[in-house]
Order: structure tokens, then C-alpha cells, then sequence
């Protein structure tokens, strides 16, 4: 099957909403949030897009904040059918080089501590827990505050401060 990476459009709407709906059991976003995201926030959303089907498999979206050099992965989405085949992976390189291209140094998120799958992922991209969150999802589970340092490209700092 291939799998294309693309920058969503509000076009993507009914998909995402719809990828939200068989993906999570709970913390689901509305389409009214989704919306948001894609047309108002300082936010960046990839989707991985199925060439057969013409279907969204998955999607990550990115938060930025003015002045900061940290960023957030605010939602990260795979669908059940795509889980294991390596797309979370390729999707988090992708979203990581966004980010890098923006000047990230830190990328944080938050994750649920039953969730061993994307725990997983998240460490072996090199991702630390930072923080505890204590009843922080709707359903009083838990979470892990993680980030990562991004390295920044050789050249892009002397650039900066040059």
C-alpha cells in the first residue's frame, strides 16, 4: 500500500473527524476543534493518506507558540488498521522536520500511561518523560509530560546569531 505524507487542508475535515471517531474511545476532538486547528490555530497538521483507498491512515498536528522555541504535538492519530506498519514512525520523522524547519528546539507532548504502544514510540524517537499529570485525561487516567530536543541543523544557530 502506499502511504502520502501532505500538509491537511480544510478539505480533510470530514476525514479527520471521522479517523478521530474509530481511533479514540475517548479525548476525541470535535469537529468544531478540528476546524480550528486546521483553519485558526498556529498549527501544523500532516496526514498520511492511503493512495488505494483515498483515506486518511493517520495524522499528527503540531502547535506553535509566537516567541518560543518549543513546540507541542497536540494530537497524534494512527488508524487501527495502520498500527505496526511503521507509519507512526515516518509520520513523527515528518512532523519532527517541520519543526526543525520552524527553529524548534524542543518538541513536547502528553500521553496517556496506558498507552504502552505510543509510549513506546515516543521513547524510542527519543522522547523523556518530564512531568506527572496526575487524573489528566477526561477519563482520570493519567499522563506523561515528554519532550525531546531537537537538534539543530550545524550552521543554523551561527546564522541566527550572526
Amino acid at each position: 500500500m502506499t502511504v502520502t505524507l501532505r500538509q491537511a487542508t480544510g478539505h480533510d475535515l470530514d476525514a479527520l473527524y471521522r479517523l478521530e471517531q474509530v481511533a479514540f474511545t475517548g479525548d476525541r476532538f470535535s469537529r468544531r476543534q478540528l476546524w480550528h486547528l486546521l483553519n485558526r490555530a498556529n498549527a501544523f497538521t500532516l496526514v498520511a493518506e492511503s493512495g488505494d483507498a483515498e483515506r486518511l491512515l493517520g495524522y499528527g498536528t503540531l502547535l506553535f507558540r509566537r516567541g518560543s522555541r518549543r513546540a507541542r504535538l497536540y494530537s497524534f492519530c494512527v488508524h487501527p488498521e495502520a498500527r505496526g506498519s511503521g507509519l507512526g514512525r515516518r509520520l513523527m520523522e515528518a512532523l519532527e522536520a517541520e519543526a526543525l524547519a520552524r527553529e524548534v528546539e524542543v518538541l513536547g507532548l502528553e500521553v496517556r500511561v496506558d498507552n504502552p504502544v505510543a509510549l513506546g514510540l515516543y521513547r524510542r524517537m527519543g522522547f523523556l518523560p518530564e512531568r506527572w499529570l496526575g487524573d489528566y485525561y477526561e477519563d482520570g487516567c493519567a499522563g506523561w509530560q515528554m519532550a525531546k530536543p531537537l537538534a539543530v541543523p550545524e550552521g543554523a544557530a551561527s546564522a541566527r546569531e550572526g
